[in-house]
């Protein structure tokens, strides 16, 4: 399998339902990168998503770094997902490309961003 039917393989959004920490991780290998979404309710630390999801990446052969973060709301109900805030340790993820991906995964829903908040 090439590198590029790798990184595809990849999901770009991985995101629960309800307010959490999220990350931003560029996924990279021989001159090929992405960048994903990552958010977990149960991540008492933006860096605790990190150590979940990176291994599991880099098992694929790629390598992984956090480019920054937020906290999403995620309300299926409603269709509604806001994204806002930063992370201490990994600085403010630019929401603008959450929102992108968000979008192309969440058709349908009402998804706005801001850099207000924690």
């Amino acid at each position: 399998m090439s590198v590029q039917a790798k990184l595809a393989a990849i999901p770009d959004v991985k995101i629960e339902t309800g307010t959490f920490k999220y990350i931003q991780i560029k996924v990279s290998c021989k001159g090929s990168e992405k960048i994903i979404i990552c958010g977990l309710v149960e991540a008492e630390y933006h860096a605790d998503i990190f150590d979940e999801e990176s291994p599991k990446i880099e098992a694929l052969g790629f390598d992984t770094i956090c480019i920054g973060g937020g906290r999403i709301k995620h309300e299926p109900s409603s269709k509604k997902i806001v994204v806002y805030g930063y992370s201490v340790g990994f600085g403010r993820a630019e929401h603008s490309i959450t929102v992108d991906k968000l979008k192309q995964h969440y058709p349908g829903y009402n998804i706005t961003w801001s850099n207000e908040g924690y």
